[in-house]
């Protein structure tokens, strides 16, 4: 009697200790609902990649406008920037040759009334 359980506990131990080892027999109702679920998992993961990739090729056409108006801007900024240099320096020749800015007299006057004689008609 002592020979059988120390054989019992043995086995016990077997089965406790590695279940994973063996593949236990599954039914047709597990094998199916394996199934399902791998199917259910390989569409969600579908619909996800399908997502990050929409979401990449919409963030890609939001850069490709944003570089497009940034160009136009710069191009604008340009622009600005020459009519300015250009009007700076037209001012600065008018400047040299203003009677309003050459008379004292006439300079206190452009403070009260905006006189219209200098101004390009």
């Amino acid at each position: 009697m002592s020979q059988a359980l120390p054989a019992a506990s043995s086995v016990q131990l077997r089965s406790a200790a590695a279940p994973r080892s063996q593949p236990q027999p599954q039914s047709p109702e597990d094998d199916d609902r394996k199934v399902r679920r791998r199917e259910k998992n390989r569409v969600a993961a579908q619909r996800s990649r399908k997502k990050q990739t929409q979401k990449a090729d919409k963030l890609h056409e939001e850069y490709e406008c944003l570089e497009q108006e940034n160009t136009v801007l710069r191009r604008e900024i340009g622009k600005l920037t020459e009519e300015l240099r250009h009007l700076s320096e037209v001012l600065k020749e008018h400047e040299k040759m203003c009677p309003l800015l050459l008379c004292p007299m006439n300079f206190v006057q452009v403070l009260q009334e905006p006189v219209a004689s200098c101004l390009p008609r």
